[in-house]
């Protein structure tokens, strides 16, 4: 494939994603042409940057390292619900919630 053409294409479409990871799909046909699909980041990056955290917890389930608050959760859910395997903002929040705890970082109501 022609390297500049496809920089210059990922680059333009991922410029809103500075410094974030952004998983990505590639699919390069045999007269080497290319397409693909940018996703948003992983949940646990906008977890991790809204607890202001740069990793998660040695020991998730027994050391908190940090929190969230609903609100936060709910935010995250709406960024990702595109990507989570939910039917509702309610059914997404559960998962942002269970991603969070899997981490060490706690959900708070308030």
């Amino acid at each position: 494939i022609n390297i500049m053409e496809f920089c210059k294409a990922f680059n333009e479409k991922t410029k809103n994603f500075m410094g974030k990871p952004v998983p990505v799909i590639i699919t390069v046909y045999k007269d080497k042409k290319f397409d693909f699909i940018i996703k948003s980041p992983p949940a646990s990056h906008f977890i991790k940057e809204a607890a202001k955290l740069k990793g998660g917890s040695q020991e998730p389930g027994r050391l908190i390292v940090a929190s969230i608050t609903k609100k936060q959760a709910e935010e995250i859910a709406k960024n990702k619900m595109a990507d989570l395997n939910a039917h509702d903002l309610e059914q997404a929040v559960k998962i942002i919630k269970g991603s969070a705890r899997s981490m060490g970082i706690e959900v708070k109501d308030s």
